[in-house]
């Protein structure tokens, strides 16, 4: 309180947040939750309205317990019920906060509270004064806040103030204002209630017009000092200020908004991430601070400048929101330097022009078919181009018998030109796939790992084309393989076999200062380190 500079962040995932339809979350959940929020460096945290059911008493009640740092509060009306069940769901912690409440607009006092000015006036005296008796951290909430009269307002907050409360909070219940008019209503509070500076303001702005956090700033600047908000922007109807980008927003722009806060901004994406998976309630893709593409680039123009340097088109790190790194997405638009740069974390770094050329067209082409192109799309791709680039293949297969049935093992023998060197060999297995499998190793050792087999027919009927797919990894490097035959066996052995040339051709291609055309290098390669992790 000391500090003119500090904003303290209240979050109300777990009580306001909660109340959005769907969005219940279990025990288990909201102490998962808390601990994580303990650690983020939320100041006060609003664990739920103990009145309101059982579970939320509980919930409130476990919470206030395992808390380290924050303060635990919890919600009540202007009765001394509500209030007397706030106290024992918080007892247990060595500090807490009792958040009491109470409608001051005249649509409210009318039509939900049926209550006049006056009775409202004698309420928050009885209220704040009774909560007060259990703790000396009392909060009042004026609801609707800004709907209400203004000297009106500033009589309330007075009186509040001198029952005992230490923050004074002004929600914005129904999104109603606008950045400038709740400038003006923290303003007027400042300067018309004698008794202001003993007291913390704070807002509690909902998004219904899309202006919660744009509203939460204004306040901030005007002069509270607390923020009520939750993670993800969870709320009642259109939601509540985003907790992770009013603390961004004053962290990128201290020259104009100069706070602090005491969170821990690199844990904003795991906390963003907790609170979707209790809620089951997704982030949307284009979601500030937290959102998938926050800090992904499509447009070649924005990723060619993010290369040159990342300041070009990101106003803050992913890394201090605790995202990993920046994410480069591949798709039509994206331009030849991003591809490249694509091909390099992909394990490509020294292909050559006309390898990256061909590729990059192909990649034009299947992006306008495809809404996302991953990673292995254009591995697949480039490896089609080295293939094309190189000529010949390393390995063929010459011929293949197979050998199926019950009452004894399945056994395939297999001829293979290996490197200009016709090899014969015959295996058995658990299937005619793995026999076959089998013979192709032993032919060609190598050691690496079968991560995919999948065969899908291309036509109906018994005749049909198969078409097989075989994804196998080396330390680190992939390469997907496919033929297609009628025959199911010998597309099996040729799209293994395929896989097998990819990951020669990348591991020559991809080692600095190798020459792949050079055949006497292959030769000797196979024959003196025998071909030792393809």
């Amino acid at each position: 309180m000391t500090d003119k500079n500090r904003v303290y962040i209240f979050d109300t995932t777990m009580r306001d947040g909660e109340q959005s339809p769907g969005a219940s979350m279990s025990l288990e959940e909201k102490i998962q939750i808390a601990r994580v929020f303990d650690e983020l460096g939320i100041d006060i945290i609003e664990a739920g309205f103990p009145i309101a059911s059982p579970g939320d008493f509980e919930a409130v009640t476990e919470v206030s317990k395992i808390l380290k740092k924050s303060i635990p509060a919890g919600l009540a009306r202007h009765s001394k019920k509500d209030i007397d069940r706030c106290y024992e769901a918080l007892k247990h912690a060595p500090r807490f906060r009792i958040h009491t409440f109470i409608s001051t607009s005249p649509l409210h006092m009318k039509h939900k509270l049926n209550k006049s000015p006056e009775e409202v006036y004698e309420a928050i005296k009885q209220n704040v004064t009774y909560a007060r008796k259990f703790t000396d951290d009392v909060e009042w909430s004026c609801e609707d806040g800004t709907r209400t009269d203004m000297d009106y307002m500033c009589k309330t907050v007075e009186l509040a103030i001198k029952c005992g409360a230490k923050t004074i909070n002004i929600p914005d219940t129904v999104g109603y204002t606008i950045p400038s008019e709740f400038t003006k209503i923290i303003e007027t509070l400042l300067n018309k209630v004698p008794n202001i500076d003993k007291a913390i303001l704070s807002t509690h702005c909902h998004n219904d017009l899309g202006l919660a956090v744009a509203n939460s700033l204004a306040g901030v600047q005007a002069g509270a000092r607390q923020i009520e908000c939750t993670i993800n922007g969870l709320g009642e109807r259109a939601g509540n200020a985003a907790l992770e980008e009013v603390v961004m927003a004053m962290k990128t722009r201290p020259d104009l908004m100069p706070f602090e806060t005491g969170i821990e901004t690199t844990l904003l994406s795991k906390a963003s991430k907790i609170v979707s998976n209790a809620t089951g309630f997704p982030v949307q893709y284009n979601k500030a601070i937290v959102g998938k593409n926050a800090f992904a680039h499509e447009a070649g123009i924005h990723q060619d400048g993010m290369l040159k340097n990342r300041q070009t088109y990101e106003i803050m790190t992913p890394e201090s929101v605790g995202v990993q790194q920046t994410s480069l997405v591949m798709g039509k638009h994206s331009g030849r330097h991003a591809f490249k740069d694509k091909l390099t974390s992909l394990g490509y770094p020294n292909l050559t022009d006309d390898i990256v050329d061909n590729a990059f067209a192909k990649f034009k082409i299947l992006a306008d078919k495809k809404k996302h192109v991953y990673d292995e799309d254009i591995i697949a791709l480039i490896d089609d181009s080295l293939i094309i680039d190189n000529k010949v293949n390393a390995i063929n297969l010459k011929s293949l018998k197979v050998f199926a049935g019950t009452g004894e093992p399945q056994r395939a023998e297999m001829t293979l030109d290996v490197f200009g060197e016709i090899k014969q060999a015959s295996e058995t297995g658990d299937g005619p796939v793995d026999a076959i499998f089998k013979c192709i190793k032993k032919l060609y050792p190598h050691e690496v790992n079968l991560q995919l087999y999948q065969v899908h027919a291309v036509t109906e009927g018994t005749d049909a084309q198969a078409t097989v797919s075989v994804k196998i990894e080396e330390n680190g490097k992939t390469t997907v393989g496919q033929a297609a035959d009628t025959d199911t066996l010998v597309a099996s052995a040729n799209a293994y076999i395929n896989s097998l040339n990819k990951m020669i051709i990348k591991r020559d291609k991809t080692a600095p200062e190798q020459n792949y055309e050079n055949q006497n290098y292959e030769n000797q390669n196979y024959e003196n380190q025998k071909m030792k992790g393809i």
